[in-house]
């Protein structure tokens, strides 16, 4: 049976895979989800690509967590100091890490344990960031080290 719901999240289909972006009010997620986009227009990742920023679906499916916009913010993304703006964006993907911004369990060297996250019902690479890190660095090398269980 499948499990689904909307949460409070960004996402950003990077290459393959979806990073889903979790973390309070403020924390950045919009902001990280604009630095990958422009990431990816640079060369410093792969395509990238919005897929829903302040909300998104997720879904457990086959042993995978898929993620799709909310339906009424698809296509858009806050850039502070802009404000609401409309960009290409994919219909869905399957997530490959997530990334917990503002995390109080962050360390410098984590624990096996705190590198996994659970997204209904299905375990998952995590990057705890902690509060006032930039989190594009550390996931940059995430994605691009082998080791990283992506």
């Amino acid at each position: 049976m499948n499990q689904s719901s909307t949460i409070h999240a960004s996402a950003v289909l990077i290459g393959p895979r979806a990073v889903l972006i979790r973390g309070p009010s403020g924390s950045g997620k919009s902001r990280l989800a604009l630095a990958l986009i422009q990431a990816g227009t640079s060369g410093a990742l792969p395509f990238a690509r919005l897929i829903g920023d302040d909300r998104v679906h997720v879904e457990a499916a086959n042993g995978r967590l898929l993620v799709r916009p909310a339906d009424t913010l698809a296509g858009l993304i806050e850039v502070r100091g802009l404000g609401i703006r409309k960009v290409p964006f994919e219909h869905a993907a399957v997530v490959g890490i997530v990334v917990d911004l503002a995390a109080a369990d962050s360390e410098r060297l984590p624990a096996p344990k705190s590198a996994v996250a659970e997204g209904a019902g299905i375990m998952l690479p995590r990057l705890a960031v902690a509060p006032g890190e930039d989190p594009l660095p550390l996931l940059i090398t995430a994605l691009q080290t082998p080791d990283s269980g992506l």
